[in-house]
């Protein structure tokens, strides 16, 4: 589930008329952080922080639960994923043919030898557990199995913590990083959000334009300039970003091969002048992938954090590619990266993206998408 903003709280007249009823919670797709355990930020959250959380939103809509669309453009992204691995239970007893056809198909779905073993020993681990027989109910249990292995990367992005939320958006060439915060803008400008957008991309020609748009599209203000240094336009920003009372600065930053070491220099520049315009921020260091890229997906999570130190994801394009399962390898190691460094959470998953609506960016949902993977 997701829920989404509220503005802060303040005195409500008496109403003298019937009023808009809110819509279900997944009205929009930016919803509180209610982690199990501490967030990713270096500060913790003052005791009456105005985190977000369920309030109305601007206008009622006629359609039932717009989560239960979410789910079936969800599940229709990732057909070319689930295919295989649905075709592997049907009609079968569940004997070791079964499970070598499984591990086949998770391969095949770019979920990476470490986790197809971890899922298929989960696996063999539940039947034995329940006694099952069944090769349909053995699909259930792997559906369960795989959705507790991505619940930790179920997290919300959280704003309202700090007066000025400022969050980074990294990510290769291509990976729809523009798009993609035109989208969060869109969100958060629908939840009472007042963002300033950073064009921080100055090496891409249609950069600026683009993101012009989206901030025009969006009715938000933006920095921009011409040509000009990424890290100064970031510092610029930051600081204006604070100074006119904005909720939230996004700065879009130029994109990155992991393997283009000095460029890579020049994103961890940015992100130290950014930490001269306000001593905490960047609050959120955000990488957006590909879903297409299947295990380079993995790679690419592990050079951004460490020469970044991710805080969040946003996975897009998974409509179109048969790699849905590289969450499955990308959770396996965020796992792993947390139990090595004594940290209680792993990278969240904040977004994952179906098509090119504003609609196909929704909040992560480990039992929705493991159910809508295994098809």
């Amino acid at each position: 589930m997701f829920s989404f903003f509220k503005k802060k709280p303040a005195a409500v007249p008496p109403p003298v008329a019937p009023a808009a009823q809110p819509l279900p919670p997944a009205a929009v797709p930016l919803a509180p952080a209610t982690p199990a355990a501490p967030a990713a930020l270096s500060t913790p959250a003052p005791a009456q922080s105005p985190v977000v959380s369920p309030a109305p939103a601007p206008a009622p809509a006629p359609a039932p639960a717009p989560r239960a669309g979410w789910f079936s453009r969800l599940r229709q992204g990732l057909a070319k994923t689930g295919a295989s691995i649905a075709q592997v239970f049907k009609g079968q007893t569940l004997d070791e043919a079964l499970y070598e056809d499984l591990e086949a198909a998770l391969l095949q779905a770019d979920a990476g030898v470490a986790a197809t073993q971890y899922l298929l020993d989960d696996l063999r681990k539940r039947v034995r557990q329940t006694g099952c027989k069944d090769g349909q109910q053995a699909r259930e249990l792997l559906v369960a199995g795989l959705a507790e292995l991505l619940q930790p990367l179920q997290r919300s992005l959280e704003v309202g913590r700090y007066d000025t939320t400022v969050m980074m958006v990294v990510g290769v060439n291509g990976a729809g990083k523009t798009t993609s915060i035109g989208k969060l803008t869109r969100h958060l400008a629908e939840a009472d959000k007042r963002v300033l957008l950073a064009a921080a991309d100055t090496f891409r020609a249609a950069a600026r334009e683009q993101l012009g748009v989206w901030a025009d599209r969006n009715r938000v203000e933006i920095v921009s300039q011409a040509g000009g240094d990424p890290a100064a336009v970031s510092f610029d920003a930051v600081s204006a970003g604070k100074a006119r009372g904005c909720d939230v600065v996004i700065a879009d930053t130029a994109g990155r091969l992991p393997t283009q070491l000095h460029l890579m220099e020049e994103l961890k520049k940015v992100k130290r002048v950014i930490a001269k315009a306000d001593a905490q921020a960047p609050h959120e260091v955000l990488l957006v992938l590909d879903g297409n890229t299947g295990q380079n997906a993995l790679a690419q999570v592990k050079a951004f954090d460490e020469a970044l130190g991710l805080t969040g994801l946003i996975v897009t394009k998974l409509d179109g590619t048969a790699k849905g399962g590289v969450l499955a390898a990308i959770a396996l190691w965020s796992r792993q990266r947390a139990q090595q460094r004594g940290e209680a959470c792993a990278i969240p998953v904040y977004f994952i993206g179906v098509g090119e609506k504003l609609e196909d960016l929704q909040t992560f949902d480990a039992e929705e998408f493991a159910r809508a993977l295994v098809g």
